[in-house]
Parts: C-alpha cells; sequence; structure tokens
C-alpha cells in the first residue's frame, strides 16, 4: 500500500493557514501543523493532522517539526512556511521592536523552515512561502510588512536555483487582502488603510480592484498549495504566483 504523503504548515492552525490544512487533509496527506496555540478543527480532519507548539522565529522549532516528521511517518514531501503577521505603520512610527517582529515572523522564519526541511528533502519535496501580492508591489504605511515579503518572494526565486540541482522545488503563493481574524486585526489599527472599517474596506477593494470584483478565499489558497505540492506541477519552481482575482495581473 502507497505511504501517504506528508506536509508540514506553519501557522496552520488558523486563517490562511487553517484553510491551507483542511485542503491537504482532503487531498490524503498526513499533516503536521506547527503553531503557538492549539489546532481548533472540525472532527472530520482532526485524524490525519498532528499539532507542535512552536515558536517560527526559533530555527530548532522548525528542525524539531521536521525531525518529528520522519520519526513517526519517515518522510517529508513538502514544508509550508505560512506564520506570518501584518501591521501598518509609517516609517517615523517604525521602531526596533515592531520591525523585528515583521521581519523575523514573516522572512526570518522562513529561512529557517526552508533550511530545516531542504536538510532532508528527497527529490521531488516541496517548499512553499506564503507570500502576499505587497511582496511585488509596495504600499503606504506598510514598508515594515512588505519589506519582509519582498524578501520572501527573494529567498524563493534563490532557492529555487538552489535546491534545483537536488530535485526540491520552492515556490511562493502571494495572496491579496482575505478577510481572516488576522488581517481583520490588522486593518483595525490606527496607521491601517481602513479608516477602523475592515469590512467596508475591503468589500470597496474588492470593487474597485478585482476583475472578479471579490476577495480569494483561503481554501483557494490551500487549492493552489496542494498542486505545488503534487507531481503535476513538477515543472514549476522558482514562481511567486498571485492569487488575487485579478487584482495584479502579470
Amino acid at each position: 500500500m502507497k505511504k501517504k504523503k506528508v506536509v508540514i504548515i506553519t501557522g496552520g492552525n488558523k486563517g490562511i493557514g487553517l484553510g491551507i490544512t483542511k485542503k491537504f487533509v482532503e487531498a490524503n496527506y498526513n499533516v503536521i501543523v506547527g503553531s503557538r496555540t492549539k489546532l481548533d478543527i472540525e472532527n472530520k480532519y482532526v485524524e490525519n493532522i498532528l499539532h507542535q507548539k512552536i515558536d517560527v522565529v526559533n530555527e530548532i522549532s522548525h528542525q524539531n517539526l521536521v525531525k518529528k516528521a520522519f520519526k513517526i511517518y519517515g518522510r517529508l514531501d513538502c514544508y509550508i512556511n505560512n506564520a506570518g503577521i501584518s501591521s501598518w505603520r509609517p516609517i517615523d512610527q517604525i521602531d526596533q521592536n515592531f520591525l523585528n517582529n515583521i521581519l523575523d515572523t514573516n522572512l526570518k522564519s522562513a529561512f529557517w523552515g526552508c533550511k530545516a526541511s531542504s536538510s532532508y528533502m528527497k527529490p521531488g519535496g516541496s517548499i512553499i512561502n506564503v507570500s502576499s501580492i505587497a511582496g511585488k508591489r509596495g504600499s503606504s504605511n506598510n514598508s515594515a510588512y512588505v519589506a519582509s515579503k519582498f524578501g520572501m518572494n527573494g529567498l524563493t526565486q534563490s532557492l529555487a536555483k538552489e535546491l534545483g540541482p537536488k530535485g526540491i522545488r520552492v515556490n511562493a503563493v502571494c495572496p491579496v487582502l482575505i478577510s481572516t481574524p488576522g488581517l481583520i486585526k490588522a486593518l483595525s489599527e490606527e496607521f491601517s488603510p481602513a479608516d477602523k472599517n475592515p469590512q467596508k474596506f475591503i468589500k470597496d477593494f474588492s470593487k474597485l480592484n478585482s476583475a472578479l470584483k471579490r476577495m480569494p478565499t483561503s481554501e483557494e489558497v490551500g487549492d493552489l498549495c496542494v498542486y505545488l505540492a503534487s507531481a503535476k506541477a513538477s515543472a514549476i519552481t522558482g514562481q511567486c504566483i498571485n492569487i488575487d482575482c485579478g487584482v495584479l495581473p502579470q
């Protein structure tokens, strides 16, 4: 009997990450979720999911996730660096703690995930970084977050070249605004563009900017990740793929 494939998803317990987790379970993967808080998910998904508490800014946490995959399942097929945070601040309000928190959580954690997983993956393995269209264009009061996502896209492109000879593919997915609790919280902050009305902002943004007049869902991001992890995407690496309902056609 063919063994199930194994995927690790950081921050796979909520928001976009939870949508990704569900889609990999539906695709018959064994899923390991690494996050700071527990996984709260419907019973139909629980059987194929293991959870481990981690701090994504800590390199050892990523190493331990990979070791767990091999100890329990004897393999690792896909590693998804999804954990991240969003926050708006003008440059004159950015201090060292704010900047370190954004860069450590969004960018350094992806470095550690890529390092840990690529050391163990066999040819055919896939690394997926959950970036943003903010990694392709700047926006006001958002320089720290934008810089972290531009960095993630650069990491993706560089490692695709570096790890390609080992048969490991590296891609990024770049969602636009997806109405998760984390985004709503960030949009409610003082310097965000939402003027303290996140839902109206997202609705107006969709109407004015989206070719499809809507935003994508977390599950649609999950579908793209499942495809990129599959053999059907065996010729795709080094790409930073927008999933944005036509906000930024490229």
